[in-house]
């Protein structure tokens, strides 16, 4: 058998590309070059809060498997909030920062953390990740897949249920079937909000790939930074990020961009494959009312059906949305605390919170935007 040894890489360009795109599959947020992009554009480094101290399992000095781990010094752009545990560890002259996390900085996306091949590669990243853990206070692993979750939990780690809203595709001939498939209220809401947006003289454009020029990513860095300031915050990423992905992986992009006049006034951004939508950034330096809707969901959700694509994931949050034609899904991350008195407070509080999950998942259920089967 070929040698087998795992090692930490702090930067993701000295990894070889083609085999990490091989192991990490279709999902464009855990591909060489997302990851890649934060890192070197400045986004997501030490100097940010999000030392990467990526995983890396070879065999035979070949890449065998990874895990896109870091090293992070607070809970921003994370998505799933632990900020009441880090207050309860300093409350108890505790160190709760440094922590360690597997994610895909500043995406609440579902992806695969554990990129391997093999069930073997995969048991051994969850060994090495625990086993670096207790230099930190702490490991956690934010949106994996569902048997990754299980995985976790296997090995010692306690899971976390949260919720999204996930459109879905049901073979939908065009907007006007699925806008059919909903209740009266909810599908009049939708045509008000869409001609709202055309009566304020705002024309929609989808751009996808090479269609997306400096021009284009110039102003969505604007309108993704206004979208910041607007809420006194600081931009997670920057222009040099979206240019670089536009160059790196332009064939899973899509920009909706809304101009009235002939000059643009808002865009967002979404990432795409063949089986899934992922709609993340919008911004605009005008207000319009409803525009947010029919850039970040409608103008998705037609695309999605003319490339019949199964599955649109609208961000995190959200519960408007379901009135839009979108549905609760359950998402899960996974968790271990070095502190022993911490993680038998933090395992009866997910307790709690799980049923609380199970009962807003039936409460919504309840709401469905469809129609009512006879």
């Amino acid at each position: 058998m070929a040698s087998e040894s795992i090692r930490i890489a702090a930067d993701p360009a000295t990894l070889d590309a083609a085999r990490w795109n091989r192991l990490a599959g279709a999902n464009p947020f855990v591909r060489h070059e997302f990851l890649a992009a934060l890192h070197e554009t400045g986004c997501a480094t030490a100097r940010t809060g999000w030392a990467p101290q990526f995983l890396v399992l070879e065999r035979g000095g070949a890449l065998a498997g990874a895990m896109p781990l870091y090293l992070k010094s607070h809970s921003y752009g994370e998505y799933v909030f632990d900020w009441a545990w880090a207050d309860a560890y300093h409350r108890h002259g505790l160190e709760y920062y440094p922590k360690l996390l597997a994610a895909v900085p500043f995406s609440p996306v579902s992806a695969p953390k554990l990129l391997a091949a093999d069930e073997a590669a995969k048991r051994a990243l969850v060994a090495a990740a625990l086993a670096l853990a207790p230099r930190a206070s702490s490991l956690h692993v934010l949106f994996p897949e569902p048997d990754e979750a299980r995985m976790l939990a296997e090995a010692g780690c306690m899971l976390r249920r949260g919720v999204q809203f996930h459109w879905m595709n049901r073979g939908y001939a065009d907007f006007e079937a699925f806008l059919a498939t909903l209740s009266h209220a909810k599908r009049k809401k939708i045509r008000q909000e869409r001609r709202r947006v055309r009566e304020a003289g705002v024309r929609l454009r989808r751009l996808t790939g090479g269609e997306i020029g400096p021009a284009e990513w110039r102003f969505f860095a604007r309108c993704y930074a206004n979208t910041y300031r607007a809420h006194l915050s600081t931009p997670y990423l920057n222009h040099a990020f979206f240019a670089r992905i536009g160059e790196t992986m332009a064939e899973h992009l899509l920009l909706v961009l809304a101009e009235r006049g002939g000059r643009p006034i808002a865009a967002a951004l979404d990432l795409f494959t063949g089986e899934r939508l992922y709609g993340r950034y919008w911004g605009a330096i005008e207000h319009v009312p409803a525009l947010h809707f029919e850039a970040c969901y409608y103008q998705a959700i037609e695309f999605a059906i003319e490339r019949g694509i199964g599955v649109f994931e609208g961000g995190a949050q959200g519960e408007h949305k379901l009135a839009r034609g979108f549905l609760p899904v359950e998402t899960l991350s996974a968790h271990w605390l070095a502190h022993p008195e911490f993680a038998d407070a933090v395992q009866r509080f997910l307790d709690r919170e799980s049923a609380g999950v199970e009962r807003y998942l039936d409460e919504l259920a309840e709401r469905a935007p469809f129609k009512k089967q006879g």
